[in-house]
């Protein structure tokens, strides 16, 4: 019988997933005048830590939801999505059938999903703003920006991927290469 690489694919989408589940997935930046330094806001797979009490306060004015309340069914199933799917491309490694493949297609979607779904909510975000919060006629709704420089107000914005989104891309890349060695492998044999 052919050796597997397809299992040396999948070993490596696990590892790769695993790593990326501990480092950020996406960043943004804001400056105006009074925050020369900016305000920082990071999303991790599990969690958004940095600025956001700060963040909040601000966007408050303008009535934009809290960062807390963004996303919140992703981050609640994030605590079972990551693993779950880090062990179902850990698990394939060792299998030798067709039907394994199927282990690794969670995997080789997560940063695709993750990306439609952090566009789907900053478009939501920016287009429903609270009517009544003490700025809301001064801002008119808007998508931030999920790659790149933008801005709403005085504040000008910086966003961009993470490691951690990388990396997921990475085990995504690996996951298919897997997929393919193992249809492969089988239909050779």
């Amino acid at each position: 019988m052919k050796r597997d690489s397809g299992a040396r694919w999948f070993a490596a989408a696990g590892m790769l997933l695993a790593v990326s589940l501990l480092l950020p997935w996406w960043e943004i930046t804001m400056h105006a005048p009074q925050y020369p330094e900016g305000l920082h806001v990071t999303t991790w797979f599990f969690t958004v830590t940095g600025d956001v009490h700060e963040v909040d306060g601000l966007n408050h004015y303008i009535g934009f939801m809290p960062l807390a309340k963004v996303a919140m069914l992703e981050r609640q199933a994030a605590f079972v999505v990551g693993p779950l799917f880090t062990i179902l491309l850990l698990l394939a490694v060792p299998l030798r059938t067709r039907w394994s493949a199927l282990l690794a297609l969670p995997a080789a979607t997560l940063p695709a999903v993750f990306f439609v779904d952090l566009a789907v909510w900053l478009q939501y975000a920016g287009h429903h703003l609270d009517p009544h919060a003490a700025l809301s006629s001064s801002v008119a709704p808007w998508t931030p920006n999920i790659f790149g420089s933008g801005g709403v107000g005085q504040f000008h914005t910086d966003s961009a991927f993470g490691i951690g989104f990388y990396l997921a891309s990475l085990a995504s890349i690996a996951a298919i290469m897997a997929i393919a060695n193992r249809v492969k492998n089988m239909d050779a044999a």
